[in-house]
């Protein structure tokens, strides 16, 4: 499954939200070297109870706008696992 997230580095917190029908990612790596990359992998991973070969960036690893293909989930079951934004 693709999905499309709007990554926001060097938040205050790590936080995964639903907002205007995209995932959105609050990161608190710094765009610098992957490293926001990585924690974004790994947020995905923690918040899907998916190990992280399950999760790649497909397109836009250098862009606050990434596509991301996530295996062994269901669109259903990903939007149970995170909640939108209240």
């Amino acid at each position: 499954m693709f999905v499309s997230v709007r990554v926001s580095p060097r938040s205050s917190k790590n936080a995964l939200t639903w907002e205007e029908g995209m995932l959105k990612a609050r990161i608190t790596a710094p765009p610098v070297d992957g490293a926001a990359n990585e924690a974004l992998v790994a947020l995905l991973a923690a918040q899907l109870d998916l190990p992280r070969r399950a999760i790649t960036i497909v397109r836009g690893a250098n862009s606050r706008q990434k596509t991301v293909e996530i295996a062994g989930i269901t669109l259903e079951d990903m939007q149970q696992k995170i909640k939108p934004r209240a």
